[in-house]
């Protein structure tokens, strides 16, 4: 199991992969009125991490591949809210969402050349974005250039090495290797990718790994609908950042910060 658009996915090979209902339209609106709309566990799992790495307060936050704008309300301590992304279907939703609010602005643009000055921003978010990035350490330096010494990113990525895919090697249901720091391309630009390898990307451009959380947990097919969403997240809430190490989830948020 990877990120939210991989389900069903986890096998290796075109026969196992998702069906074509199952994987979003990320230029339709559809992407919120139904993806979301059913992944309330998720979406509490995503606000539980961000809290828990994101400074309370700053001056200028970014997020990039903010969407519509699903978690703009996390990030009220900051005095600027930057909503960024490259959907022009998803920043007009974001800017008639937040027309009236001055804390929020919303632009259109390209993650790989944010059109922003260096040392902008306290704080850079990116969420549900880096398993789209075919060369992430290129927009992880535009995050870097961003970001004021000091300054944190709060970036989640898919997780190549979970329990569901280590289970699914060891039982031979698998051809890939969950151990092994390359990318794995689970859908043509969607990729798992190995915490080692997005620890050292993050370094070579200057933001040093602090915190880890394991995230999505409890994202089973046999628990969606059964359990409610609010237990299901109150469950993981605790049990994200002990388990940040060895990230058995699907999905991994960590915190990094730009040297002084």
């Amino acid at each position: 199991m990877t990120t939210d658009e991989s389900v069903g996915a986890t096998v290796d090979g075109p026969a196992n992969r998702a069906p074509a209902h199952e994987i979003p339209r990320y230029d339709d609106l559809r992407y919120r009125d139904v993806f979301w709309a059913a992944r309330e566990y998720e979406d509490r799992c995503d606000r539980a991490a961000i809290r828990a790495l994101l400074p309370l307060v700053g001056e200028r936050l970014i997020e990039v591949g903010a969407g519509y704008g699903r978690l703009a309300d996390e990030y009220r301590g900051f005095r600027e809210i930057v909503l960024f992304d490259a959907s022009a279907v998803h920043v007009d939703a974001a800017r008639e969402e937040f027309r009236n609010d001055p804390q929020v602005r919303v632009e259109h643009g390209d993650a790989y050349a944010l059109p922003f000055a260096d040392g902008t921003f306290d704080a850079v978010v990116c969420v549900r974005v880096v398993h789209h990035l075919e060369h992430p350490e290129a927009v992880f330096a535009e995050f870097a250039r961003v970001l004021r010494p000091g300054g944190v990113l709060v970036l989640e990525f898919a997780n190549k090495r979970n329990l569901k895919a280590i289970l699914k090697r060891a039982l031979r249901r698998q051809a890939w290797s969950p151990f092994t720091t390359e990318p794995h391309e689970y859908l043509p630009l969607h990729f798992d990718r190995h915490p080692l390898d997005v620890r050292r990307m993050l370094r070579r451009v200057g933001l040093r790994v602090e915190a880890t959380r394991t995230v999505s947990l409890f994202r089973l097919p046999m628990l969606r609908g059964r359990v409610p969403a609010r237990w299901l997240a109150a469950l993981e809430r605790p049990l994200q950042g002990p388990l940040g190490a060895v990230t058995p989830g699907p999905s991994v948020f960590v915190r990094a910060r730009k040297g002084g």
